[in-house]
């Protein structure tokens, strides 16, 4: 069996893959860095891909397991996806307490690269919800992991991007909340002051907080955007039922990027000046507010022959304003147009993971049409400005970082190392962890 990278700027080679009964007939007799979890493979990076092993197919078991609409726990196999806890919980009143910018991540996949939200001031991040796992090692030990069972490999589990062995089980608290449907508040800002004089307090009235920002504005506009603040709506909120088919689906990958320079702008003017000066308030479904990207399939066919590259940084608040725009410029001087910039601010709420990104501070996220080594040249440049601040950058997204950035933004990586299982390795880990041990 083959499984690919569906989503991120790694091209389409198959890997080989086995289940995960398959892995399980093995245990005990493997050989070292030979396997690799796998789930939906919905990152950017490498840190899904064991090119020299084989992948376990997490997705062959999806089964949810148990749910209490009482108290909204639930138990379910790794290869659950977000999308069917989603299903199963909606009409108790539940929803993710925490969840990324796509529904059909896996739940494993989300503790190991330990996802976070719109509402991570809120919230924390997804392992800040994970009651407890059950984690098969190579050796054939089920270990049952909670922040009061094998603690050290609990943490390092959240966010170990699969290093620690096969996530057999998860046990997820979720929120209760009156509709799953938001009432949006949509606020213009016209530069990057007015975002920053205004980002706390949104943050304080609301669950849900994120701006996206123009990043080809310049002078007295530049980072111009919108906040997409949000609550869940009251319990009279209802909704025919949420179609499961995907609206439209990209045929082929194009031969040129349609979404340069020339085009963007045309779309973030539009997009800023649909937005009225005043704070706009209404109802929108659930998967309109959440997940607006899993509504095109194979989205990322519109980046061009290269596909996407994302580059995520999170960085202090203290010097946020001014890093904010450094990057926002870099970017801009290079002659990249990012197609969905993304600014938030992260909350205090501390991470279980050991190598968890998410960390008080404000987060840019910016996606670009991968355009060789002017790209390259570009997101280096990016890293150098958040490692100076202090700050660190998403491995999660990256396929290209060095041993030096990551042992700078993730300087707990020795633990995870020592944690690790043995059989078990990524593209990722291989690039940067395993070369600063040479």
């Amino acid at each position: 069996m083959n499984a690919f990278e569906r989503s991120g700027r790694i091209e389409d080679r198959p890997c080989r893959a086995v289940s995960p009964d398959d892995y399980e007939d093995q245990v005990g007799s493997i050989e070292p860095m030979a396997y690799l979890p796998f789930g939906n493979g919905l990152s950017y990076g490498d840190c899904c891909r064991n090119s020299r092993g084989t992948l376990i197919d997490s997705a062959r078991h999806n089964r949810i397991l148990a749910f209490d609409p009482g108290t909204g726990m639930i138990s379910c196999e790794g290869g659950v996806t977000l999308h069917d806890i989603l299903l199963r919980a909606i009409p108790h009143r539940f929803f993710l307490p925490v969840t990324p910018g796509t529904a059909f991540a896996t739940v494993a996949g989300a503790v190991a690269t330990d996802v976070h939200g719109k509402n991570h001031h809120a919230r924390g991040t997804f392992g800040n919800h994970v009651q407890r796992l059950t984690l098969l090692r190579s050796n054939g030990e089920r270990l049952v992991c909670s922040v009061n069972e094998n603690a050290e490999l609990f943490a390092a589990t959240i966010g170990g991007m699969g290093l620690t062995g096969l996530i057999l089980t998860v046990d997820l608290r979720l929120m209760k909340v009156p509709s799953p449907h938001v009432q949006q508040h949509a606020i213009r800002f016209g530069n990057l002051d007015e975002y920053f004089a205004l980002a706390e307090g949104i943050d304080e009235e609301h669950e849900y907080s994120v701006a996206w920002i123009d990043q080809l504005a310049t002078g007295r506009r530049m980072g111009r955007g919108v906040f997409l603040a949000g609550d869940h709506a009251d319990g009279s909120c209802e909704f025919p039922d949420t179609p499961k088919r995907l609206r439209f689906s990209v045929p082929f990958s194009l031969p040129l990027n349609p979404l340069n320079t020339i085009t963007l702008r045309a779309l973030n003017e539009y997009r800023f000046r649909r937005e009225r000066p005043v704070e706009t308030v209404s109802t929108m479904k659930w998967p309109s507010y959440f997940y607006p990207q899993d509504a095109i399939g194979d989205w990322n066919r519109l980046y061009g022959p290269r596909g996407p590259c994302q580059h995520q940084s999170v960085y202090p608040a203290e010097n946020a304003p001014e890093i904010t725009a450094r990057l926002l410029e870099t970017a801009r001087r290079a002659g990249h147009a990012s197609v969905q910039t993304v600014l938030r601010r992260f909350g205090d709420i501390v991470p279980r993971g050991l190598l968890s990104f998410a960390r008080p501070g404000f987060a840019l996220t910016l996606d670009f049409a991968d355009q060789g080594d002017t790209t390259a040249k570009l997101l280096d440049a990016l890293d150098r400005i958040v490692m100076d601040a202090g700050g660190s950058v998403n491995p999660c997204n990256d396929t290209r970082m060095s041993p030096e950035i990551f042992e700078a933004s993730f300087p707990s990586w020795e633990r995870l190392e020592k944690l690790r299982d043995p059989a078990m390795v990524s593209d990722f880990w291989r690039r940067t962890a395993l070369a600063l041990k040479r």
